[in-house]
């Protein structure tokens, strides 16, 4: 299988047996018949679940197509961030990670540091992390495009300086997907990712994986799972599987229209620091498009509006996009990212998650809400001297 489509139309499925469900359904089991010594594939529920097998097999065929990589699913994408971290770093050791990474990167770095783990920050733009690799490093974690800011770096160019220290990569393919950007075969070590959102794209599963193609690293994540009970249910990883089916439908949908949003945003007067790293101006763009693939380049377009209040009247005035936060979903979110605190945004900053509805009817729904947005502080602004 060579196609994005095929693959993930087909990826995981277990061999065509007469009579049986082409996808198996969850399967619910705290426990398994285990005669003699506890070995064999499925011993115990925190363990292994065969549909959580099916699904790990999945993703490894989307994120290293060809090759024997191994996937460690989780109940979440922080519980996979946190594998990952956690069960490679030591007392004594330094990590590098980015400095406008996912909003709870600060708080793992602060446990990190209770743990005697050195841990130095820099932005994701212009490869700055760079700087912050010394031979102390025994990890540097990407994140490409960044989230909220939708920043990109080299991946290529970062992990063979981080190699050459001795040190492990790790990018969070989260926005990307594995159908826009394969980090292992840009030599990352590991491919992280939050499945909520593009993976699964439909807003009802929490989920996260880690990707690699070491089986001792693959090994030494797994213990990590097992030790910490960070594992999905299989309900999840049955609605996960089945959601892949789709992704090359969502993703190719879902970026064309972030793209043309992008573009329709670009004259706006009232918008300033529109970010798409689809966009051939963007400061991104060069970057992104050596390394990302098939013109896909994400569903998420960031803008910042002059201040809380415009931002609030224009999410307010949406038809057709939920204020909600997490973004990959087949229904289009966008949300006032400062609220949450933990960003260095603005407070008008706006993450926008463009869904799957038809593009024009998207669009003239933004630019109606902005327009409302804006005759509504034209209203209110105070009159011109006269004179």
């Amino acid at each position: 299988m060579t196609g994005d489509g095929t693959r993930t139309v087909r990826a995981g499925l277990p061999e065509a047996e007469a009579y049986a469900p082409t996808l198996p359904g969850p399967v619910f089991a705290a426990h398994y018949h285990l005669p003699g010594d506890a070995v064999g594939p499925y011993t115990y529920g925190r363990d292994g679940n065969p549909t959580w097998s099916l699904l790990e097999r999945a993703i490894s065929e989307l994120e290293s197509p060809g090759t024997d990589a191994e996937t460690v699913v989780f109940s979440s994408g922080m519980g996979a961030i946190s594998a990952v971290l956690l069960s490679q770093l030591r007392q004594g050791d330094a990590a590098v990670l980015p400095s406008d990474g996912y909003q709870l990167l600060p708080a793992l770095v602060e446990r990190l540091a209770g743990y005697g783990v050195a841990v130095r920050t820099a932005p994701t733009g212009e490869d700055a992390q760079l700087t912050a690799l010394d031979d102390r490093t025994k990890l540097l974690w990407l994140e490409t495009p960044s989230n909220p800011g939708l920043d990109v770096c080299d991946i290529r160019r970062l992990a063979e300086a981080a190699h050459a220290r001795g040190a492990l990569v790790a990018v969070d393919n989260t926005l990307a997907t594995p159908l826009g950007q394969r980090p292992l075969e840009l030599g990352a070590d590991f491919a992280v990712a939050s499945g909520t959102k593009a993976l699964t794209g439909h807003g009802d599963v929490l989920l996260g994986y880690v990707t690699c193609r070491d089986p001792r690293l693959a090994a030494e994540v797994r213990a990590w799972r097992k030790t910490v009970g960070a594992i999905p249910g299989p309900m999840e990883a049955w609605l996960a599987h089945r959601s892949l089916a789709t992704l090359q439908l969502r993703v190719d949908r879902q970026a064309a229209t972030a793209l043309a949003l992008a573009e329709a945003l670009r004259d706006r007067p009232e918008i300033t620091g529109l970010r798409h790293p689809g966009l051939p101006t963007d400061p991104a763009h060069q970057v992104a498009a050596g390394q990302m693939r098939g013109g896909r380049f994400g569903c998420v377009v960031s803008f910042t509006l002059p201040d809380k209040e415009r931002a609030d009247r224009f999410l307010a005035a949406l038809r057709l996009v939920d204020d909600a936060t997490s973004f990959g979903g087949v229904r289009s979110t966008a949300e006032r990212r400062g609220r949450w605190g933990g960003d260095a945004v603005a407070e008008g900053f706006i993450r926008f998650s463009v869904g799957a509805e038809d593009p024009d009817d998207l669009i003239a729904d933004v630019l109606r809400a902005l327009d409302a947005a804006s005759g509504a502080a034209s209203d209110t602004a105070p009159a011109a001297a006269g004179g």
